[in-house]
């Protein structure tokens, strides 16, 4: 079975401003390099439908989701930290982002295809269940995670978070529930300035150094696959952030196209083994207009076993 593409035109329209790092052009080449690398012929893509309100407090506090709602701007800017402001468009582009995750769930456990990647914004990890933060407004993956468990009777979901920057929002959410394990690598000390501490069973955080090597990063994040394999998930879903690569300057990683790949095998590989290939991976971080688009093909080839 195939790989989805699951994203929305909508999700293009949230626009922080053009020296943001978090831009709709992230988007934009993303798209190119799907297009130019011949992938959007073999990956099927679909426009997501909204999240709703069941779904999202599935992971977020009522009194959150209705804030965000409530206060989401008809005109100007509503800045809710110093990086993260909403807009007009940026509810609707966060239930779009929200819902392709939803998306990609039904999908997968109708069994319509193996796998999905979905390039969406704004990005998610960040949102913790009564906060949002670091350029994100609903946690994503975490939304997914608990629809696929409550949805569909799931008892063992991983999630893997290889964005730069702590999942802390994810971590917000999951920790604690045994049908969730959550794996986070991030540069340390890096924003949000967590994950270093003790944690809940089902969340292995790996604090990593900020010059580490290609060589150095693997041998890392090889400690989770044994963790993963016995945990036997049902689904694996990834919080894929590029932002590691040794080309973007929002971080002190010098990651390559063929890291984002290799790691992404492996987690193909475990998927395969344990769950019938199902694994789904959505977009966070990576502001590198030049690579990311790039990085993107790499590990979507990653996921298509190419």
């Amino acid at each position: 079975m195939s790989v989805a593409i699951i994203s929305h035109p909508q999700c293009m329209e949230h626009d922080m401003g053009q020296q943001h790092p978090e831009q709709p052009a992230r988007l934009s080449v993303i798209n190119d390099q799907i297009i130019s690398s011949g992938l959007s012929f073999v990956c099927p893509q679909y426009h997501s439908e909204k999240v709703t309100l069941e779904q999202l407090h599935c992971a977020h506090l009522h009194s959150y989701v209705n804030d965000i709602y409530k206060n989401a701007p008809t005109h100007g800017v509503l800045n809710i930290d110093a990086d993260t402001q909403m807009m007009p468009a940026t509810l609707s582009a966060a239930q779009y982002a929200a819902g392709a995750g939803v998306m990609a769930v039904d999908l997968l456990m109708q069994k319509k295809h193996r796998a999905a990647f979905c390039p969406v914004r704004p990005p998610g990890h960040h949102a913790e269940k009564d906060k949002a933060m670091g350029f994100c407004f609903f946690n994503n993956v975490a939304i997914a995670a608990k629809y696929a468990i409550k949805h569909y009777g799931l008892e063992r979901v991983a999630i893997i978070d290889f964005d730069v920057h702590h999942g802390n929002g994810t971590q917000s959410i999951v920790q604690g529930d045994k049908q969730i394990r959550l794996f986070s690598s991030f540069q340390h000390p890096f924003y949000p300035y967590s994950g270093d501490g003790p944690s809940a069973d089902n969340v292995h955080n790996l604090p990593l150094a900020a010059d580490i090597s290609s060589e150095q990063y693997r041998q890392a994040v090889s400690q989770w696959f044994p963790l993963i394999d016995d945990f036997s998930p049902e689904l694996i879903l990834i919080s894929a952030g590029f932002d590691g690569h040794i080309a973007d300057s929002m971080s002190s990683h010098a990651l390559i196209d063929a890291d984002y790949h290799w790691i992404t095998q492996q987690l193909v590989a475990l998927a395969d083994q344990h769950c019938g290939g199902k694994i789904i991976s959505m977009l966070e971080g990576g502001y590198a207009i030049n690579a990311l688009g790039r990085t993107v093909v790499a590990h979507l080839r990653a996921l298509l076993k190419s």
